[in-house]
């Protein structure tokens, strides 16, 4: 235990020495409302002094951020089903995949890690993430929350309009949790306890963090007035978002993201004892089945909740958030359907995953109709994904983490750039000049596909790239892999002493 501790504790050093070499001087966080200047009326050059002080009105207090009640109680309930998708919906969708001796280590390893992102996002990953520094790392003056009150603001997606920053920070958390959560299924049933949390700090340090700068970090509408002022915005920017890529939930920054790290990770960890040789099926599919429901459920939360406001907005996000889902579980359904002869529950329930996975980041974009192509498209990759890929590839991702997410997340960031266009039925982009949304995509339906491409490129390499090192450097410190008899009793008793069932 020591041992663990000292090293979760070396690695977040190095991550807030690495931050601190690689950013310039704090600048103000893009989360901080704008404050007015401080204006004084002239006195009366005739009146005595005595009267001057009297008379003259005092000068104006900062204005604080329009905070919006009802925006504020919308992200209440956004942000505790984005935690009820994570545990238990996550972990029982996940449980009910492996085998039953393994069924606690995985329930313990996506509540731990959801803990443990949590408190380094509130620690460090908040400021790296949401304040301004550079195009691909924000600064560190906010860390562990510094200069954050029940008074600041978080700007949404309309001028003059703010959540309390808290929420947005809370918001936030548990995307950066189920993340890391997510890449769990990739290397379950013979990963080291403390390997996996070694392993999920550095890679949200270095992986999650500088994604979610890039493409989520800029300085709020209110910044934004004239063509000068939306050219320094523009240039204080994450990179991603600089060049206009659009990602309305995450498609890069959360699956596209896990699911690389995950493929790394099932290629530097090996194939389970028995691949191949011996059965390894779901040890129950109805709580996989549970779990998927309560995912769907959730993931309501995670769409419209990232549109920061309830407006049509939210409303758009909601409907296309239930339309891809369910086309995706027919898509998947009848296409195994097809192809097996039988429909199957677990593809129902993994074609529900594929269907919001790829409508994450074109929830808000997209109209209803596209979200329907988005969902049948992504069923239909998603199954080719985790069957016929898989096996091209050869690495043993144990519960598709690849398969769905990547795939899926690659899907729906590709096809945003398609269906976001207002020709299509999409909403366009806003101007924040003339403060008007829905206008044409600044090159066109091709230009956009470009620059989403762009985006899915560079969210796999981070990702491939820290998950790579990081795994190294875990397999020296700590070690990887359990022993193959600690495999074969499995994780639940040989890393926590207890079983799922008696």
């Amino acid at each position: 235990m020591k041992k663990l501790l000292l090293t979760l504790l070396t690695a977040v050093s190095f991550a807030f020495s690495a931050g601190v070499i690689a950013q310039p001087a704090p600048e103000p966080a893009k989360m901080e409302a704008k404050a007015e200047e401080a204006k004084s009326a002239p006195a009366q050059a005739a009146a005595p002094e005595a009267a001057k002080a009297a008379e003259a009105p005092a000068a104006d207090a900062p204005k604080p951020p329009n905070i919006n009640k009802g925006d504020t109680a919308f992200m209440y309930v956004a942000i505790v089903l984005v935690i009820f998708m994570t545990i238990p919906g996550l972990a029982l969708f996940y449980g009910g995949l492996v085998r039953s001796k393994n069924m606690l280590s995985v329930l313990m390893q996506v509540m731990v890690t959801f803990s443990l992102i949590t408190i380094l996002w509130v620690a460090y990953g908040y400021s790296v993430a949401f304040t301004s520094g550079g195009p691909f790392f924000g600064g560190l003056d906010k860390l562990f929350l510094a200069g954050i009150t029940d008074a600041s603001g978080a700007a949404t997606f309309s001028k003059d309009t703010y959540i309390p920053e808290y929420l947005f920070v809370a918001f936030q958390a548990t995307f950066a949790a189920i993340t890391c959560a997510l890449v769990v299924g990739a290397f379950a049933e013979r990963m080291k306890f403390a390997a996996v949390l070694l392993f999920l700090t550095i890679w949200f340090t270095f992986a999650y963090l500088p994604m979610a700068h890039m493409v989520w970090y800029w300085d709020g509408p209110d910044a934004i007035t004239d063509e000068k002022s939306l050219e320094a915005v523009t240039a204080a920017a994450g990179w991603l978002w600089a060049k206009g890529a659009l990602d309305f939930a995450g498609g890069t920054v959360v699956h596209i993201n896990a699911g690389i790290a995950g493929l790394v990770a099932a290629y530097v960890l090996g194939k389970r004892v028995g691949l191949g040789r011996e059965a390894m099926p779901p040890h129950s599919l109805v709580l996989t089945m549970v779990g998927a429901s309560m995912l769907w459920v959730g993931w309501f939360g995670f769409n419209v909740g990232s549109n920061l406001e309830a407006n049509g907005v939210a409303a758009l996000a909601f409907v296309n958030t239930l339309v891809a889902t369910a086309a995706a579980v027919l898509a998947w359904t009848f296409a195994e359907w097809m192809g097996k002869g039988k429909p199957s529950m677990l593809g129902a329930a993994s074609g529900a995953v594929a269907g919001l996975v790829a409508i994450t980041p074109a929830a808000g974009f997209v109209g209803p109709m596209g979200a329907i192509v988005i969902g049948i498209v992504s069923g239909i990759l998603c199954l080719w994904g985790v069957t016929s890929l898989k096996r091209m590839l050869g690495a043993d991702d144990a519960l598709d983490v690849f398969g769905v997410h990547g795939v899926g997340g690659i899907v729906g960031a590709i096809l945003t750039g398609v269906f976001a266009s207002p020709s299509l039925g999409g909403t366009g982009i806003c101007d924040y000049v003339k403060n008007v949304c829905g206008q044409p995509l600044a090159g066109g339906i091709s230009g956009q596909v470009l620059v989403q491409i762009e985006g899915v490129l560079i969210a796999a390499v981070v990702s491939g790239v820290v998950a790579f090192i990081a795994l190294k450097i875990v397999d020296l410190v700590v070690g990887l892999r359990v022993t193959e008899e600690e495999e074969r009793e499995g994780l639940d008793v040989s890393s926590h002493g207890e079983k799922a069932y008696n």
